[in-house]
Order: C-alpha cells, then sequence, then structure tokens
C-alpha cells in the first residue's frame, strides 16, 4: 500500500490546486475499504503539508516523500496494517548512498507523563483524547525493523536510515514528556517541535543532498516492489528456468498453493501408489491487468517442470503466445512447444499432462472451432471441458474485465460449473496487489471510472508519482512522443481502437496499406500476416517486440497481455464523448474506386467480431469499453492519449488535466539512471534442449521483480 509519492515541491504544488487530500482519501478508500475519518484528512493537509514546506525551506523540495506506506506486501496482508505517515528518501550527501528517514507526524500540542510502576516510557497521555497513546518512537522502531529486517525493502542495499516525530503544533517544553530521561532511544527515535525548526532543518541538509531524491526513490521503490521488470525481459534473462521471479505477498501464497497441490495430488513416478490417486484440483485464480496472474504461472511452470512434472502452458492470445516464443523462445523448441493455445486440446493428450496452466481465461471459446479445421476436426464439448480433460491439476488464471469479444465465454460461474460437472476440487483465489502502471492502483481505477466500466463517477486525474497521463492534440504529436522515447531507449508502441478497415499484404512484396488515416497522418496496421514484410515489418505475433514494430499501429488482439515503458492509445470513433455519456458506433466501409482498398464511408468500429449481426447494441458497448481498458493499461511509466474526435478529445483534457508538474512527465531524460533499464533484445539461437537448473537450493540472479 502506499498512497502518494512526490518530491516535497511536487506535493506543494498539488495541494495548492486543493488536489491532494482528495486523491489521498481515494487511495485510502481503496486499500482500506472506507472513507478516511476527518481527522486523517485535516492531518493530511495540515502535517503533510507543514513536512513539505520544511524541506524546501531546507533546501531539500527534491526529496521524495512516500505518504503512507506498508513496508512489505506481508505488512498489507495484515488485518491492521502498519501505515508509516512518511518515508522521506534521498541521497546522503556525504556517503552518497540511499538515505531514507521514517517520519511519525503527529498534531498534539501538549504530552503528559502517564505513571505506572513499569520502567520506562511506553505511553504517554495526551489531553483530549482518552486512551493513553504509544510513545511516537516505539511506533517508529516497529517500521525501521520492517524497513530494515531481512524481509525488508532495504536488506542487501547500501542505506542510511533514521526517523523522527514531528509535533509541528508543539514546543519542547510541552512535549518534554517525550524526551525525558527513560524515553526510547535509538537512530529512529528523534523527536522535533515546532520550536525546533532549525534545528529540523539542519537535520535535513545532514541527512540529504540537494539533489538525487529521484534516484533514491527509484531504488526503494524497485525493493518494495513498486517497479518491476517487464514480463518478456524477465523471462529472456532466466530463459524459462526455475526460480525466475520474485513472487510477493498473495503471489508467493498461491504459487505455493498450487505446487503443494501437486505435491498432494500427482503421482510420484519414483514411488507408483498401489492405489491411484484420482482427484482432480482446479485452482482459479482472478485479478485484474498488472496483478501478477502470468507471474505466477510462469514461475509455476517452470518450478513444476524442474520437478520433472508434464506442463503445458495455454492461452487464448497469439500475441502473448508469439511473443513468448518467438521473442523468448527464439531457437529454442522445448521452450516454444511448452506454450499452446486452449483450441489445442480437442484431442485430449495420452496420458494427460500433469498440470495445464490456462491464462487469460477469460479468453476462453463456447467451443473448440477453426474455418481451416476438417468437421472431424472441431471441438464437439465446451472447451473448458477439454482444457479439464487434458490434465489433472489445471489452473485458470481470469479477468472478466479484459474480455473484448462476443464468444469469449471465459467467467467464474462456467469454470466453477465445469469444476463441478467433474467432481474436482475448486480452490478460488483473488489479487489486488497491482504492478503493472508502475504500481499505480489509483491509475487503474482512473481508466476504469474515465470509460464506464465501473459505476464510479470519473474524476480528474491526480499525478502520484508512479503513472503519467498525458493528451495529444494530434496523431502527429502523439507518435513523435513515442517515437522520442523509444529511440532514447524506452520501449514504446502505438495502439488503437479498431476503427479502420485491415488490408492483408499487398503483392509479391507484402506491402502495407496505410489504413489508419487521420487527416494527413497515414500509418498501417500491424501486418496480417504469419511473415515478414515489405521494409522488414514483422508478422502480427512478434509486431510487440520486433523494433521495426515502432512503425505500425496494433489493437487489443495484438496488445492484449503485454506492456511497454510509454504506450500511445488513438481512440476512434466507435466510442465518442457527447454531453454527460459515451456514445458508441458501428462503421461502414467504401471501397476505393482506384485501389481497390477498403475505406472508412462512416466512422466508427470496424472490428469484424462484433458486428451487429452477432452483439446487440448494449454487449458491443460493454466490448469497446473492455478494448480501450486493455488498450489504456499496457503501459508501465506513461499513456498518451489521442482521439480522433474533438469533444471526446476535450473531455479527456479535462479529466487528465495539467501535462506535468515540475518535470514529473516520466522521459527517457527525466528518469533516474537506475530508471533506465532498456527493453532486451531477443536471445541467440540456442544449440541443444534448453537448460534446466534442478538444484532446488540454488539461488539465481538477477532477483527478477515482476508484476
Amino acid at each position: 500500500m502506499l498512497l502518494l509519492k512526490l518530491a516535497a515541491q511536487d506535493l506543494l504544488d498539488l495541494n495548492s490546486r486543493d488536489r491532494m487530500v482528495p486523491h489521498l482519501a481515494a487511495r485510502w478508500r481503496y486499500f482500506r475499504g472506507g472513507d478516511a475519518s476527518g481527522s486523517e484528512r485535516s492531518a493530511w493537509a495540515e502535517s503533510l503539508v507543514s513536512l513539505a514546506n520544511d524541506l524546501v525551506m531546507s533546501g531539500r523540495g527534491n526529496v521524495e516523500m512516500i505518504v503512507e506506506c506498508a513496508a512489505t506486501l506481508d505488512e498489507e496482508g495484515r488485518r491492521d496494517p502498519r501505515l508509516i505517515d512518511v518515508v522521506l528518501v534521498g541521497q546522503h550527501p556525504q556517503e552518497h548512498r540511499l538515505s531514507v528517514q521514517l517520519v511519525e507526524l503527529k498534531r498534539w500540542s501538549r504530552v503528559t507523563r502517564l505513571e505506572r510502576a513499569a520502567a520506562g516510557m511506553t505511553q504517554v497521555r495526551v489531553p483530549g483524547i482518552e486512551e493513553p497513546k504509544k510513545h511516537p518512537a516505539l511506533q517508529l522502531r516497529e517500521y525501521y525493523d520492517a524497513f530494515t529486517g531481512v524481509r525488508g525493502p532495504l536488506n542487501g542495499i547500501e542505506f542510511e536510515c533514521g526517523g523522527f516525530a514531528y509535533l509541528h503544533n508543539a514546543t519542547q517544553e510541552s512535549v518534554r514528556a517525550l524526551t525525558d530521561l527513560d524515553a526510547p532511544t535509538g537512530v529512529y527515535a528523534r523527536v522535533y517541535t515546532g520550536d525546533q525548526r532549525e534545528e529540523l532543518l539542519a537535520d535535513f541538509r545532514r541527512n540529504f543532498a540537494a539533489e538525487g531524491g529521484a534516484s533514491a526513490a527509484e531504488i526503494l521503490l524497485r525493493s518494495m516492489g513498486l517497479r518491476n521488470t517487464p514480463l518478456l525481459d524477465a523471462m529472456i534473462c532466466s530463459r524459462g528456468d526455475d526460480t525466475v521471479f520474485t513472487l510477493r505477498g498473495r503471489q508467493k501464497t498461491v504459487a505455493d498453493q498450487i505446487l503443494e497441490a501437486a505435491s498432494k495430488v500427482l503421482p510420484d513416478h519414483r514411488r507408483p501408489a498401489l492405489v491411484p490417486d484420482d482427484r482432480r484440483v482446479v485452482f482459479l485464480v482472478r485479478g485484474g491487468a498488472g496483478t501478477g496472474k502470468s507471474a505466477i504461472g510462469l514461475q509455476v511452470k517452470a518450478e513444476l517442470e524442474s520437478a520433472g512434472r508434464t506442463v503445458k502452458y495455454a492461452s487464448g492470445s497469439r500475441a502473448f503466445n508469439g511473443a513468448l516464443q518467438e521473442h523468448v523462445g527464439y531457437g529454442d523448441r522445448e521452450f516454444r512447444e511448452s506454450f499452446t493455445y486452449f483450441s489445442s486440446f480437442v484431442t485430449p493428450p495420452d496420458p494427460p499432462l500433469d498440470v495445464l496452466i490456462c491464462d487469460e481465461a477469460h479468453r476462453l471459446r463456447d467451443r473448440s472451432t477453426s474455418r481451416f479445421w476438417k468437421p472431424e476436426q472441431q471441438g464437439t464439448q465446451p472447451q473448458v471441458d477439454e482444457l479439464l480433460d487434458a490434465s489433472r491439476l489445471t489452473v485458470f488464471f481470469l479477468d472478466e474485465g479484459q474480455s473484448v469479444r462476443p464468444n469469449e465465454v471465459g467467467t467464474t460461474d462456467l469454470i466453477k460449473g465445469a469444476a463441478g460437472r467433474y467432481g474436482a476440487q475448486l480452490v478460488q483465489y483473488d489479487l489486488q496487489e497491482q504492478f503493472r502502471c508502475g504500481g499505480s492502483d489509483a491509475y487503474i481505477r482512473w481508466v476504469r471510472a474515465a470509460l464506464g466500466v465501473t459505476g464510479e463517477e470519473p474524476e480528474r486525474w491526480t499525478p502520484d508519482g508512479l503513472m503519467h497521463i498525458e493528451v495529444a492534440d494530434t496523431p502527429e504529436e502523439l507518435e513523435r512522443v513515442i517515437r522520442t522515447e523509444a529511440l532514447a531507449g524506452a520501449s514504446a508502441r502505438m495502439v488503437a481502437g479498431y476503427c479502420w478497415p485491415w488490408t492483408k499484404p499487398l503483392g509479391k512484396e507484402k506491402r502495407l496499406e496505410a489504413d489508419v488515416r487521420i487527416g494527413d497522418w497515414h500509418r498501417a496496421w500491424n501486418a496480417y500476416s504469419e511473415t515478414f514484410c515489405e521494409d522488414g515489418a514483422p508478422p502480427s505475433k512478434i509486431w510487440s517486440v520486433h523494433e521495426k514494430g515502432l512503425d505500425q499501429i496494433g489493437c487489443v488482439y495484438t496488445a492484449q497481455g503485454l506492456e511497454w515503458d510509454w504506450c500511445g492509445v488513438i481512440m476512434g470513433e466507435d466510442m465518442v464523448r457527447r454531453g454527460d455519456r459515451w456514445v458508441f458506433r458501428r462503421g461502414k466501409e467504401r471501397k476505393d474506386p482506384e485501389s481497390g482498398v477498403k475505406r472508412v464511408a462512416a466512422p466508427g468500429s470496424f472490428d469484424p467480431k462484433v458486428k451487429a449481426g452477432s452483439v446487440d447494441d448494449e454487449e458491443f458497448a460493454r466490448l469497446i469499453r473492455h478494448a480501450y481498458h486493455v488498450l489504456m493499461t499496457r503501459a508501465s511509466r506513461a499513456t498518451v492519449l489521442y482521439s480522433t474526435d474533438a469533444e471526446t478529445r476535450a473531455y479527456l483534457k479535462e479529466l487528465v488535466g495539467e501535462l506535468q508538474i515540475h518535470g514529473l512527465r516520466p522521459t527517457w531524460e527525466n528518469l533516474p539512471p537506475e530508471a533506465r533499464v532498456p527493453h532486451l533484445p531477443r536471445p541467440k539461437r540456442e544449440r541443444g534442449k534448453r537448460r534446466r537448473n534442478r538444484n532446488k537450493g540454488k539461488t539465481q540472479e538477477p532477483d527478477l521483480r515482476l508484476f
């Protein structure tokens, strides 16, 4: 949990526009399940601003303030997690290493001793508060241990760490009880009051350099698990070996439970059982985009393979599988063949697989069919039943909010019903922690509310230091931003709603037609091809990862399941804003008399999967919303929006607000060096079979933290 991460000067700017407290309150409601109290809100408005002002006055306005956070995901799992008011992060001026100060903010103006027989002061009395309060230094000791302990984010990092309580409404005399001889001591036990302000400013200068706050915060955020290695990069580093990813919180719980179930239910080939165990187990793991579903699945796959189990990883996405097979598994046949599709199990394997992992289960179809198959090859039973027939233990990863085709039937009820028919034990988990979009739950909620996916009222975007949004005035501007970042070293792509016809490559040279046309700006969709096209344009299944993919526009079907640092999203006229509501349109095409190529006659959706004859208006609107929800959650740092409709563009600008405040725009140039992690190239072709690490006690490097 983390409510806000901003430099002190940026927090003051945010507060001056009356956007700090509403943002904190919205984040609090999401994480804690209830509204922040009036006293909590007034404390943010008063104490945070006071602390930020002091940092700026000391010349340390670039020090980062991480507000209301838990030290670890394990801590967040507690019923009442310990949340520290502020973590100040910067660079130490002499040691040139990470410098952290843990801060407990109190608005107390007076404190008296609580007389008790036991030695040492553990509690104090605050006028106006009935119950005794714990000495702030004892709270800070708990935070210090959580941050610096074996499982804490500072473990293994060169750091300077301390802490203090700040009672800005008090004087030294009015809270002398906090600093008596028997008060707690330690590097975290300092107490500052309003009349010690100059001493506090001097300590800020001793503990923090004037610059370097962004770099220091990046180091800490990575260690806290809020900055993560993109999935494909992590897989390239590991080449699919076990102990690939560092799973955290609920992720680790789910993975451990799947592995434990496998060890209990699946036969031990070394010790055949006298009586076969015929039990079946179905795991249903639900979570939104970026909650780590694929990370869990890929880790479980690697560990089960290492233990000698037969495992397949199935998906309904050609883009996701293609990227893994062609980019990660280049030249590694065994690795490539371990990834397959839901439709690959019309005929069940004999013997059945030990484990089948089904990612993106929301893309399950009613039946496994293809226009290229003979009648006898078509599926005759529900596709979910084919998957259960294929293995003893089946794992489904599901996000019903990403269903974008009318024939996608994967739901919780569908999987529960199938498990019941097979007499399988169903184990269900829900993931909540957000690891994509910079770990910004606020951004995910903003997207869902803005598109009307949820019933929440859309609110103006508040920069939170984790994710960035901006609205371009023209497609040229959007492309310029995306190309600039890609050429600088970031991963970046342009995607669009399916609002233009899609022409297959033309002629023997496989020329791509510039179907996406906005005024004088014309670009091609990613290649509708299995092979490379003219000028080296990659086939659609690797468009997302090939360097030449930057020249084409992707759609929801080729972007789903993938991510980039920057993503430019073009909204077409299939979804436009009119007044206080969204209007959804179906497009009409015409044939260009000169080229014979299809063009737009009436703007709207040209997705052949959502034609008027296949879905009604309500379902059409739902699928279009979901498609843009997928496209707008592909970025890990920044999303650039552009709508071809002027009124919609104005609405988006109103929601997004100003472009940037004090350099928060995460361009490659603005990023600290620690955050400049280039996208990895495709690995070289391997010789022989993939190496497997069977030494379970061996720790592999690097420690890849993945969404």
